[in-house]
C-alpha cells in the first residue's frame, strides 16, 4: 500500500495533478503545461512529499507520452486507469460538477481503492516503433480504402461498365485509371497499345486487363454530360491511391525489417498464420514482454476469453467482453483464419468446432483462444513451433 497517490488528469496543453493521502486529503493540486521542465518540478515536489507514490493517468499514449516517459524514467509506478473507469467513477462521486481539479482528484482516489490496476511498463524499443509503424500502417491503409471508394463513385459517374470491369483494390486497374477515363481515349488506345503501356509499368496480366477495359469502353458509346471533369477527378483519386499503395508496401517492409530484430520474432513466425504484419502488431500490443501475462490473461486482454453475464437464476450466460485491445484481437483473428487453410492441426480442430454446431467467426474465435496458449508456452520456453501427432489427434 502506498503511502500517497498522484493522480494526473491529462490534456493537450496542460495537465493537472493531485496528490492525496490514505485519508483523501489533497496534499498538493497543480496545474501544468506538458512540458519537460515543469513536469520534473512536479515529480520532484511530489518526492519531497513521500517517496512512496503511486502514480495513476487515465491515457497511456499520444498527449501523456512526455509525462509517461518521464515518470517511468525516475522509476516512478504508474498505473493506468481506463477511461471507461474514469467515465463511469465520477457518478459515485458527490456534485456533478467537472473540472481538471476533480478529474485529477478521481483518478487518484480511484487508484487508492481499486486493489487491481494496470501498470505501465517501459517496453522495448523495438515494441514502441512497431507501435507506431502499425498504427500508421492501419491509417494508411483505411485511408485508401476510403479512396478507392471515392473512385468507384466518381467512375459510375461516367463509365459504369468500367468499374464494373476493374478491380480497384489491385495495381492494374489503378495504373490504368491514373492515364486512361474515358471510353473514347482507351478505345483509341486499342488491346495492343494498352497492353504494352501497362507491361512498361510492371503491370502483371497486362494482356487480361487491357482485354476487359477496351471491352468496356466499347460497351458504352455515349459521351456524358461532365465526362472530362469526371476522367480529371478519376485521374487524380488514382493517383493518390497509388500514393498509398506505395507507402504500405514502404510500411511493409520497415514493420517486417524492425519485427525480426525482435528476439521472439522467430517463435512468433513458426506459429501457422503469423506473418511480418500480424506478429508485429502483437509485439506491439503486448508491448514485447509476455512475462506480465498469463495465458488466462492474454486471451481476456485480446478478447478472446468470454465473460461471464449471470443474474438472479440465470448462470452460466457467457458473452463476448467489451473491453479489450482491438489490435491484438484482429492479429490474432486474422492469422487463425489463414492457418485454418495451411494448419493440419488447426484444420482438425475449426472442423469439430464447426461440427458442434458453430459458425465460421465463433469457430476461428475459440481456435485463436486455443493458439492463444500454444504461442504463450513457445514464448516462454523459447521454442519452434512443432505440429506434433500427439497434438493433431488431440484436435
Amino acid at each position: 500500500m502506498p503511502e500517497i497517490w498522484a493522480g494526473l488528469d491529462i490534456g493537450k496543453k496542460h495537465h493537472h495533478a493531485v496528490v492525496i493521502d490514505a485519508d483523501d486529503k489533497r496534499l498538493l493540486s497543480r496545474r501544468l503545461m506538458n512540458d519537460e521542465t515543469e513536469l520534473l518540478q512536479l515529480i520532484g515536489d511530489v518526492l519531497e512529499i513521500s517517496r512512496d507514490v503511486l502514480w495513476a493517468v487515465d491515457i497511456n499514449t499520444g498527449i501523456a507520452a512526455l509525462a509517461i516517459s518521464l515518470l517511468l524514467n525516475h522509476g516512478q509506478p504508474v498505473a493506468y486507469l481506463t477511461g471507461r473507469t474514469i467515465q463511469q467513477a465520477p457518478t459515485t462521486y458527490r456534485g456533478e460538477g467537472k473540472t481538471d481539479a476533480r478529474d485529477a482528484f478521481i483518478i487518484a482516489d480511484q487508484a487508492r481503492v481499486r486493489r487491481e490496476v494496470s501498470m505501465l511498463r517501459p517496453g522495448d524499443d523495438i515494441a514502441l516503433d512497431l507501435r507506431l509503424l502499425t498504427a500508421r500502417r492501419l491509417d494508411v491503409v483505411h485511408d485508401g480504402t476510403r479512396q478507392i471508394n471515392r473512385l468507384r463513385a466518381q467512375l459510375l459517374e461516367f463509365l459504369p461498365a468500367l468499374e464494373r470491369a476493374l478491380d480497384l483494390t489491385k495495381k492494374g486497374p489503378v495504373v490504368l485509371l491514373t492515364a486512361y477515363q474515358t471510353p473514347a481515349a482507351i478505345c483509341r488506345m486499342g488491346v495492343r497499345r494498352l497492353e504494352t503501356w501497362l507491361r512498361n509499368r510492371k503491370v502483371q496480366g497486362a494482356d487480361t486487363l487491357a482485354a476487359r477495359a477496351v471491352e468496356a469502353a466499347q460497351a458504352q458509346m455515349t459521351a456524358l454530360r461532365g465526362e472530362d471533369l469526371g476522367a480529371e477527378l478519376v485521374a487524380r483519386l488514382a493517383h493518390a491511391v497509388v500514393v498509398h499503395n506505395d507507402e504500405v508496401a514502404e510500411l511493409d517492409a520497415r514493420i517486417e525489417a524492425r519485427f525480426r530484430q525482435h528476439r521472439d520474432a522467430e517463435i512468433i513466425l513458426s506459429t501457422p498464420g503469423m506473418g511480418p504484419t500480424t506478429g508485429a502488431e502483437f509485439i506491439a500490443a503486448t508491448g514485447g514482454d509476455l512475462s506480465a501475462f498469463a495465458p488466462d490473461r492474454l486471451a481476456g486482454f485480446a478478447g478472446l476469453a468470454p465473460v461471464p453475464w449471470d443474474s438472479g437464476k440465470v448462470s452460466g450466460n457467457l458473452r463476448r467482453p467489451r473491453r479489450y485491445h482491438r489490435g491484438l484481437q484482429r492479429a490474432l483473428f486474422l492469422s487463425t483464419q489463414v492457418s485454418v487453410f495451411f494448419c493440419p492441426v488447426s484444420k482438425a480442430y475449426y472442423d469439430r468446432k464447426r461440427k458442434e454446431g458453430k459458425g465460421h467467426k465463433q469457430a476461428v474465435i475459440a481456435l485463436a483462444r486455443r493458439r492463444v496458449n500454444v504461442l504463450w508456452a513457445m514464448i516462454r520456453d523459447q521454442t519452434l513451433f512443432q505440429a506434433a501427432p500427439v497434438l493433431a489427434r488431440a484436435a
